[in-house]
């Protein structure tokens, strides 16, 4: 549980310091990420507001935010429950971690931009731990255009 918990406070630190070129890097080379909402997560619908089938496809989100897209100023604060873990083995666990996610922005409005949880699935790789895949699954269905950022 302790190495679940460093990997997803790290996770949250690239995030939240800006280092978002990091990011991807926290992924298996073939992982699966997506952002989604409870109602669509409880139907068994895959539609997402962000869906990524590759660490590649990663990469590209973040050239993408950092290149094509302009937002105001602002920053990210991830705070993180601890992991229920569902499955784990030596190679391998499943686990489900709660987020609240707040959006500071340049003028230090503070807001909660999202609540919810990590349906994670991580493996080993040569020695570190990755996602091979994290569904975000937010409470609301209320889409904010940022949410094409990562949670």
């Amino acid at each position: 549980m302790l190495q679940l918990m460093a990997f997803n406070a790290a996770y949250a630190q690239i995030i939240d310091s800006d280092e978002l070129e990091r990011w991807p890097a926290c992924f298996t080379e073939h992982c699966h990420y997506r952002i989604t909402h409870v109602e669509n997560e409880q139907e068994g619908l895959p539609a997402g507001v962000v869906w990524a089938d590759s660490r590649a496809m990663l990469e590209d989100r973040i050239a993408a935010l950092r290149e094509a897209n302009i937002y105001e100023r602002q920053r990210y604060r991830h705070l993180l429950g601890t992991p229920h873990i569902e499955s784990a083995d030596a190679h391998s666990a499943s686990a489900c971690t709660p987020f609240m996610v707040a959006r500071i922005m340049g003028t230090g409005e503070t807001m909660l931009f999202a609540t919810g949880h990590y349906n994670d699935r991580f493996v080993m790789e040569a020695g570190r731990l990755l996602l091979a895949e994290r569904v975000a699954v937010c409470d609301s269905t209320v889409t904010d255009t940022l949410m094409a950022l990562p949670l």
